[in-house]
């Protein structure tokens, strides 16, 4: 059994949490359009959500659409006494390793329930929160991340997507899947075409050692100083930081992004090695009003925000049609 968790950290200011909005509770035989989750930074910038174990919690658990598997720490697998599962091997940023499993027998978020998860079991500290919520808890879901409300909206996909247009300009791209990752092939990298994941589990971004080759010899790599990338395991990872003149992701470009290159393991296991690659992380998703996964129909949204001084980097164009 293999777990894909593709998490970097990195420091950051800490960010004031948000209060958890509630949920209104719909009339008997009504069913709600959505689920509003409330959604927190947590000191990483990456977000938490809360949810439930058994009945059991809130606990914080970071949205990781990078992370193929939930992962909890063994701090809360001890405190809620959950039994042993099968060991399973893990991909992180910095090794592939056996890790011990434990059996979630129920984990809700909202009012959605996924039932005997086995979860690899990792360190708080390096975790940085009680857990991952990893995509095996999102297929056939809609997640909708809202960062200037600090929301996420959770429904099924067969729910249908929220209307953006009266807000702003929304890029649409339509996505491939590849072990239950959304690949995102409509994009360029300083002109070069690659292979994007979205990993909202990582606060950089990471390109891998095909991309950086590529540009190299095409003289478009710009200055580039170390760096050191820490996983959930713990593990340091060398990189190379540099900035991104241009990246375009469908019709909306964004100038002057800061990109980490290593090549890592989580590009072997989606056979990204030889293909210009790139796991867009929380520093470029941010840049988004709002970001939505429809792991279902595969297609990804991003709605780009109005005219300010914080989005003087960006170049933007086309809407949504």
């Amino acid at each position: 059994m293999r777990a894909l968790a593709f998490l970097l950290l990195a420091a950051a200011a800490p960010l004031a949490p948000q209060s958890t909005p509630e949920v209104p509770t719909p009339p008997d035989g009504e069913t709600p359009a959505s689920e509003t989750i409330g959604i927190a930074p947590d000191p990483t910038t990456r977000m938490t959500v809360p949810v439930s174990i058994d009945g059991r919690g809130p606990y914080a658990f970071i949205v990781d659409t990078g992370a193929e598997r939930t992962v909890i720490s063994r701090e809360l697998a001890r405190a809620l006494a959950l039994d042993p599962g099968a060991p399973a091997t893990l991909s992180t940023m910095s090794e592939v390793s056996r890790i011990d499993t434990v059996v979630i027998p129920s984990l809700g978020v909202g009012r959605r329930t996924v039932n005997d998860i086995h979860a690899p079991a990792l360190s708080r500290s390096d975790l940085g929160g009680d857990g991952l919520l990893g995509i095996d808890s999102l297929q056939s879901q809609l997640v909708e991340m809202d960062f200037k409300a600090h929301r996420m909206t959770v429904r099924p996909s067969s729910w249908g997507e929220t209307d953006w247009r009266a807000d702003g300009t929304t890029i649409v791209v339509t996505a491939r899947t590849r072990h239950g990752h959304l690949l995102l092939t409509d994009a360029t990298f300083d002109g070069q075409r690659i292979h994007v994941i979205v990993d909202t589990g990582s606060q950089v971004t990471v390109g891998n050692a095909a991309l950086r080759d590529r540009l190299a010899r095409r003289g478009r790599l710009g200055a580039m100083r170390p760096i050191q990338l820490l996983s959930v395991t713990g593990g340091l990872v060398p990189a190379q930081y540099t900035i991104a003149r241009e990246f375009m992701l469908g019709n909306a470009g964004v100038r002057n992004l800061p990109v980490a290159f290593a090549d890592v393991d989580p590009f072997r296991e989606l056979d990204l090695t030889d293909r210009p690659a790139l796991l867009l992380g929380m520093d470029a998703l941010r840049l988004f009003d709002r970001v939505s996964f429809d792991f279902a129909r595969r297609r990804v949204r991003f709605l780009v925000p109005g005219t300010s001084a914080a989005w003087s980097p960006l170049r933007l164009a086309a809407t949504e049609p």
